[in-house]
């Protein structure tokens, strides 16, 4: 930008050559082509933007960005799924101890109280808002109104790459927090393993954040999605094309004391 100089009398106004009024566009950003000339944005283009594969736009890192670099192919069988496919369910993958189940309760749920002086076995709290349908929620052992669910279904899983994995790697997929979250049981059981194209949340104001939860964990485990599957997908992150890809969770393949069949 070129300063602004403050003055209390202000001088007359002198004439400005075709050449120095270029020159002093180009310096202040001005020009309505970039550096190298003719195939520079337009003035006020978002820099972090550009089009994805299919016309789409997304910024760099966003969910629908990634979503373009997922394989596309068709579902495969469900032949041979089963849940110890995936391990003995909420295993302690990442020795602290505590069961999975268990450390995505104390994770997601607000008020927690404990069954014993390790702080693993949760006997209640407050799921202050599900994600699946946005109420309040009041979680007691042994009752079911909140599960944890695998936002990228175990059986979808299985269907879209996970049959040809090592075990290990779907014991991983299983039991990563970037997989899981506490929802309510019964929206939980509605969705079953459907993908984003048989369900989404019911509360609007959690899909663009569950689809690229979805996104990620894909990306992340080498899954791929099938065209509807895609195109449902695309159409929430449409809406919210910044929305960034989450990261983290547990490594892709479970420590050597983990086994599936």
């Amino acid at each position: 930008m070129i300063p602004t100089v403050i003055s209390a009398r202000r001088p007359a106004p002198r004439l400005v050559s075709a050449a120095a009024l270029a020159a002093l566009l180009t310096v202040a950003g001005c020009s309505g082509h970039g550096a190298g000339g003719g195939g520079g944005s337009r003035s006020g283009a978002d820099p972090s933007a550009s089009a994805g594969g299919d016309g789409r736009s997304g910024a760099a890192g966003s969910a629908l960005r990634t979503l373009d670099s997922l394989a596309v192919k068709r579902s495969g069988t469900k032949d041979g799924y089963a849940r110890d496919r995936f391990g003995s369910a909420w295993a302690d993958t990442d020795g602290n101890g505590c069961g999975t189940r268990d450390d995505i309760l104390k994770r997601d749920l607000r008020g927690t109280a404990f069954r014993d002086a390790k702080h693993c076995v949760v006997v209640s709290g407050t799921l202050p808002k599900d994600p699946y349908t946005g109420k309040s929620l009041h979680y007691e052992r042994g009752r079911s109104t909140v599960d944890i669910d695998h936002v990228v279904a175990l059986s979808d899983a299985w269907q879209t790459g996970a049959r040809q994995w090592a075990g290990r790697k779907r014991v991983a997929l299983a039991n990563d927090p970037l997989n899981l979250i506490a929802v309510e049981a019964s929206a939980n059981r509605s969705k079953s393993d459907g993908d984003a194209g048989d369900w989404l949340p019911s509360y609007a104001g959690y899909r663009c954040t569950y689809v690229a939860r979805q996104v990620a964990v894909k990306k992340k485990y080498g899954l791929w999605v099938t065209r509807a599957e895609k195109d449902a997908m695309a159409k929430v992150l449409n809406s919210c094309p910044r929305q960034a890809l989450p990261s983290g969770g547990t490594p892709t393949e479970a420590p050597a004391r983990f086994t599936a069949k």
